[in-house]
C-alpha cells in the first residue's frame, strides 16, 4: 500500500491515485478520486471510481462507482475509532458539515454509541437548518442546528466532515473527555482544527505514513513546534490489536485523524462485489452504483 499520489489538474482540481494489494487475504485494486476545485452544476465536488483487479492476472474484475463506497468506508473507520476512543457514556454527537460525509457519519456512528442527540454546524445557519430538516425525517434521533461553540462545548463525540482549509473552532472550547474524528482535510496546508486542539489531545492516526505526508491538522503544529513527532501516539491498527491502549481516562481528549488509506477501499470493494446479485430485478449496477 504505497502512499497515495496527488496529481494537480489545474483546470479541475486534484486527482488522488490509491493502489493496494492484500497479499494475505488476496486482493488487488486501485481507486481514482477527483476532488474538484469547484462544484459541478449538480453540486458534485468528488468523483471516485474503484477498479477491483484479479490478484493473479491483474485483469479488471469490477469497476465500482465509488463515491458511496468512499463515504461508507470513511464513516465506518470513524466508527471503529469511536468504539475504542470515545467514552462509553457518550450521548451527544456533534457534526461539522452538511454534505454526504456528514450524513453518513450520522447514520453510522450510532452503531457504536447510544447517541440521543446530534448537533449540526454547517457553513451557514441556513445550511444547518435545511440539513437538520432532512435528517430529522430519516433518523430516530433528536437533531439540532448549532453554532461552532455550542457544537463543541456540548458534544461528547465530534466529527469534522468539511472542506474547510482553516480551523472550524477554538481548541480552548473543548471540554475534557471529548473524542474527535477529523476526516475532511487531506492536504498539508489544510486543517479543520487549531494548534490548541491538537496540543490538548492524544492523537491516533489511520496510518503514520499518510498522516505525516498529508494531514495539515498535524503537520502545521509539528512545523510550528507546538507538538513533537511522539505526540502522535498510535495508529488505528495498534489500538484495535491491543498493542497500544484505547481511551485511558474519562477526562482525556482524543483525536482520530483520518486521511483515508487504500486498504479500506480494497476491503470495501471486495465486500460489495462478493454480494449476491441474483435477486429478481436486481443487477450488479444496482449494488455498485450510487
Amino acid at each position: 500500500m504505497p502512499p497515495r499520489t496527488h496529481v494537480d489538474v489545474p483546470s479541475l482540481g486534484v486527482l488522488l491515485i490509491m493502489p493496494c494489494q492484500d497479499r494475505e487475504r488476496g486482493g488487488l485494486g486501485i481507486k481514482l478520486v477527483l476532488v474538484r476545485n469547484r462544484p459541478t452544476a449538480g453540486g458534485e465536488t468528488v468523483r471516485a471510481t474503484y477498479f477491483l483487479l484479479d490478484s493473479e492476472t491483474a485483469e479488471v474484475k469490477a469497476v465500482v462507482a465509488a463515491n458511496r463506497l468512499t463515504e461508507m468506508r470513511t464513516a465506518a473507520t470513524s466508527a471503529v475509532a469511536t468504539k475504542y476512543l470515545a467514552r462509553l457514556d457518550s450521548t451527544t454527537l456533534g457534526v461539522f458539515g452538511t454534505g454526504r460525509q456528514a450524513r453518513v457519519h450520522i447514520q453510522v456512528l450510532p452503531e457504536v454509541r447510544k447517541f440521543r442527540r446530534v448537533l449540526v454546524c454547517g457553513s451557514s445557519p441556513q445550511r444547518s437548518q435545511a440539513f437538520v430538516r432532512q435528517l430529522s425525517a430519516e433518523q430516530a434521533l433528536t437533531i439540532e442546528a448549532a453554532d461552532a461553540r455550542r457544537c463543541i462545548a456540548e458534544s461528547d463525540v465530534v466529527c469534522t466532515c468539511t472542506t474547510s482549509q482553516i480551523p472550524l473552532f477554538e481548541g480552548r472550547w473543548l471540554r475534557p473527555g471529548t473524542h474527535l474524528n477529523l476526516v475532511g482535510a487531506f492536504q498539508p496546508n489544510a486543517r479543520e482544527v487549531d494548534d490548541e486542539t491538537i496540543r490538548r489531545s492524544r492523537v491516533v492516526v489511520d496510518t503514520y505514513e499518510g498522516a505525516l505526508a498529508e494531514a495539515g491538522d498535524l503537520l502545521i503544529p509539528l512545523e510550528r513546534g507546538v507538538i513533537r513527532r511522539e505526540h502522535i501516539g498510535a495508529d488505528l491498527h495498534e489500538i484495535v490489536s491491543g498493542k497500544r491502549p484505547g481511551r485511558q481516562s474519562a477526562e482525556e481528549i482524543t483525536v482520530f485523524k483520518s486521511v483515508g488509506f487504500a486498504l479500506e477501499d480494497l476491503v470495501t470493494a471486495k465486500l460489495v462485489c462478493e454480494q449476491d446479485f441474483s435477486a429478481p430485478g436486481q443487477t450488479r449496477s444496482d449494488k455498485t452504483g450510487e
